[in-house]
C-alpha cells in the first residue's frame, strides 16, 4: 500500500493554557505517529486571527508534514472534530 504526503494545520486557543496546547501537540502527534509517519513539525506559536473564532481573537499554530495511507486522515479529523480545544483544522494532500 502506497503512503501519501498530507499537512496538518491545526490552531489551539491560548484561553485554555499552555498545558493544554502541549497536551494537544503531543495528543495529535501521537496519534500521527502511530498511524503513518510523522516529518517536520513546525510550531508557529501564537498568532493573531484574521477573525475571532469563539470569542478568541489569538491562537496556537501547529504545522505538521506526515504520511499515511489514504484512510487515516479521515480519521484524523474525525478525531480533531471530536476533542475539545481545537479551534480550526485543515488536512491537506501534498502533490508529488
Amino acid at each position: 500500500m502506497a503512503l501519501k504526503k498530507y499537512e496538518l494545520v491545526l490552531v489551539f486557543p491560548l484561553s485554555k493554557g499552555e498545558e493544554a496546547v502541549e497536551a494537544l501537540k503531543a495528543k495529535f502527534t501521537d496519534l500521527i505517529s502511530a498511524n503513518g509517519t510523522l516529518g517536520e513539525v513546525e510550531e508557529w506559536g501564537k498568532r493573531k486571527l484574521a477573525y475571532p473564532i469563539n470569542y478568541e481573537t489569538e491562537g496556537y499554530y501547529l504545522v505538521a508534514q506526515f504520511e499515511s495511507d489514504e484512510s487515516f486522515p479521515a480519521e484524523l479529523d474525525r478525531v480533531i472534530n471530536i476533542t475539545d480545544g481545537v479551534l480550526r483544522s485543515l488536512i491537506v494532500a501534498k502533490g508529488e
